[in-house]
């Protein structure tokens, strides 16, 4: 990897957990980083490490990683920040968004010479951190291959899955699978300590099972635990659910194992777990403990 003096700034906007796992990944690969947020506090452990603050990144640099929590809210920051924006310049979109929305938005920034890729990231910010995660690409070739050094470190793997919009279908198709394997997890958990068997031991069978899937590792723990420290919230995983269900509807699919995860995840938001990590769903799912005898 080049040395950080090698590198032009690269711009990150949004310094929730997946920002700050990106903007960590690129600090640790010698990039030179100017972050931005709503709330300047939140870059103050980022600028400590190396990274600079910036009142426009889009001003600064070519480059900007853009990390926030719907398109909606992209739409409202670019508006913010638009007197930075500049012909050439390319924006690398991460938030799950809805697709018509994300295409829409590439098409009219496109108008003014500023090329756009949405970019999800699939993982939690822990995986991302790592350098695990998967990274989904929508967009033109041309302004794919000119991001090829950040794509080295923004996860394992990284697909380009067609054009503009593609990659947000993408990134729900993928969500909707990661986040039953994850509640089923959280059911079977439950099930096994109603039946008076150590959830430990079950998640230790189950992860050298043909039951095994990647949730084990990253959740299980957790779940056998109860340590909902936050690696992905539940309340934006809820969001993706109900992106995927309107989605869904709009080309007349069913989706009802989908339907039920967001009825449980909704009951986890009620129950006050919303800011949890998604591992939490679990605690909706254990069976209520017996009132103590009087």
């Amino acid at each position: 990897m080049p040395s950080q003096e090698e590198h032009e700034p690269i711009g990150v906007i949004g310094l929730g957990l997946m920002g700050t796992a990106l903007t960590e990944r690129l600090l640790e690969h010698g990039f030179r980083v100017r972050v931005w947020n709503r709330t300047r506090e939140k870059s103050v452990p980022l600028v400590a490490r190396g990274a600079k603050w910036s009142d426009n990144p889009l001003a600064d640099c070519r480059r900007v990683i853009i990390s926030l929590y719907t398109t909606d809210v992209v739409e409202a920051v670019l508006a913010e920040l638009e007197a930075g924006l500049h012909q050439g310049q390319i924006l690398i979109d991460t938030t799950t968004g809805e697709s018509t929305q994300t295409a829409a938005l590439a098409a009219r920034l496109g108008e003014r010479g500023v090329r756009y890729l949405d970019a999800p990231v699939s993982g939690s910010s822990q995986q991302t951190r790592a350098g695990e995660a998967t990274v989904m690409v929508g967009g033109d070739d041309a302004t794919f291959a000119a991001c090829a050094d950040l794509w080295q470190v923004m996860g394992r793997k990284v697909f380009h899955v067609g054009p503009c919009g593609s990659a947000a279908r993408m990134k729900l198709i993928t969500n909707l699978v990661l986040g039953l394997n994850r509640a089923v997890l959280a059911e079977g958990l439950s099930f096994a300590e109603a039946l008076g068997v150590s959830p430990a031991a079950a998640l230790e069978v189950m992860a050298g099972s043909p039951a095994y899937s990647r949730a084990m590792d990253v959740k299980g723990r957790k779940m056998v635990e109860r340590d909902f420290s936050v690696q992905a919230r539940l309340s934006q995983h809820l969001k993706d659910v109900r992106l995927m269900l309107d989605a869904a509807r709009a080309v007349g699919l069913a989706l009802p194992l989908t339907d039920t995860h967001r009825r449980l995840m909704e009951q986890a938001e009620a129950a006050g777990l919303g800011d949890q990590d998604n591992s939490a769903i679990i605690e909706v799912l254990r069976a209520p403990k017996p009132p103590p005898a009087s």
